[in-house]
């Protein structure tokens, strides 16, 4: 898997609404794929298939989420959970959505719902040239861990294996309240968070 930089409520997470003004994270649903897809397209070089997405929102360990703007999907994320440990398997914004916080907005929902399944540990890999995305995770606790060599086989890069340990600690919940804090304050065009 891979993480990158997408009448509907609000996903519930136990933390504080992280939807902002303007962006809604909703659960994904089939109606989402074909704009899910479109996104895909623009940031992977080996994009999923509406098929492969379909098998993993039927599988029961995992959660996917999209992030809705103005009528459109923007962003998406997912991530699955087993034996105490969530592992993040997309991520990913629109690329006329970037640097609004909308990865932030779904990578929180992602790691609160993670920790609501019992998770004490989130792993994820992510391109070594995505430096973006690296910072992100970082703000998130995420530090590396190890190097996949040649994971991404469509472009021949090394994927950078990133972990964020003892996140059922108090600690990590600070951070998470600190980040959702950083979000609502603000907004939908206040960059990065």
């Amino acid at each position: 898997m891979r993480a990158e930089e997408d009448a509907m409520a609000v996903v519930p997470h136990a933390g504080p609404d992280t939807s902002g003004p303007n962006v809604r994270i909703v659960d994904m649903r089939r109606r989402h794929l074909r704009a899910v897809t479109r996104i895909e397209g623009a940031v992977c070089p080996r994009p999923w298939s509406i098929g492969l997405f379909l098998s993993e929102l039927a599988a029961t360990n995992r959660r996917y989420l999209v992030a809705r703007a103005a009528g459109a999907v923007v962003g998406y994320g997912g991530v699955m959970v087993g034996a105490g440990e969530g592992h993040v398997t997309t991520l990913a914004v629109d690329p006329a959505w970037q640097r609004r916080s909308v990865g932030s907005r779904l990578l929180l929902a992602l790691v609160e719902w993670g920790l609501d399944q019992g998770c004490s540990g989130l792993t994820l890999e992510v391109r070594m040239g995505n430096l973006g995305a690296q910072a992100l995770y970082r703000r998130f606790g995420f530090v590396p861990a190890g190097v996949r060599p040649g994971y991404y086989a469509e472009t021949n890069e090394d994927a950078l294996i990133m972990w964020a340990h003892d996140v059922s600690e108090p600690a990590y919940a600070e951070r998470l309240k600190a980040i959702a804090a950083r979000l609502s304050a603000a907004g939908t065009t206040g960059g990065d968070v």
